[in-house]
């Protein structure tokens, strides 16, 4: 047990600051993230015995945090709302500029992309967060957000495209 308790205290202090910026994109509120951070390592704590060490760590914290985050969200009695019909938003969609934002998203330190992704509407920046902070697949986005695969593709679209947007805007010196 206390060699259990030491392994987790150190991965503890190594996904601390990653697993927060996590629950940070995902609830868009440093203090919401701090709080859900602390019960996302309570919650891996007590059932780090079911923790498959062969498995990457952060996988596995990543997944405790984004249900919690989710969850979240979900009791605000937000998500009901926040993504709306899948028809409405595929009538939407204009087509897609000039791609990137891959590699834009993949700067998490980045000030810019921060400040961006804060400014998004959660129904955007939920699933943008959760495809590439958190690597999870359309399907496994789907299944997290109780919406259709295709409704993920659709949203992550345009995701992409307002935060291209506001990052083009951001780097002329315009306002977001």
């Amino acid at each position: 047990m206390a060699s259990s308790v030491v392994a987790f205290e150190i991965l503890y202090k190594e996904y601390y600051v990653r697993v927060f910026g996590l629950c940070r994109r995902l609830l868009n509120s440093a203090l919401l993230a701090e709080d859900a951070t602390q019960e996302t390592f309570m919650r891996a704590f007590r059932s780090f015995k079911h923790y498959d060490h062969s498995q990457p760590f952060w996988q596995w914290i990543a997944s405790i945090a984004n249900h919690f985050c989710i969850d979240l969200l979900r009791q605000r009695s937000r998500m009901q709302r926040l993504f709306g019909d899948e028809q409405e938003e595929l009538e939407q969609v204009e087509s897609p500029g000039p791609h990137g934002v891959t590699a834009v998203i993949n700067l998490q330190d980045n000030e810019a992309l921060t400040t961006a992704l804060t400014q998004m509407p959660d129904k955007y920046r939920v699933p943008l967060v959760l495809a590439y902070f958190s690597e999870l697949s359309y399907d496994q986005i789907a299944v997290e957000l109780e919406i259709s695969r295709n409704h993920v593709g659709v949203l992550l679209l345009r995701a992409k495209q307002q935060l291209r947007s506001k990052l083009v805007a951001q780097s002329a010196g315009g306002p977001l």
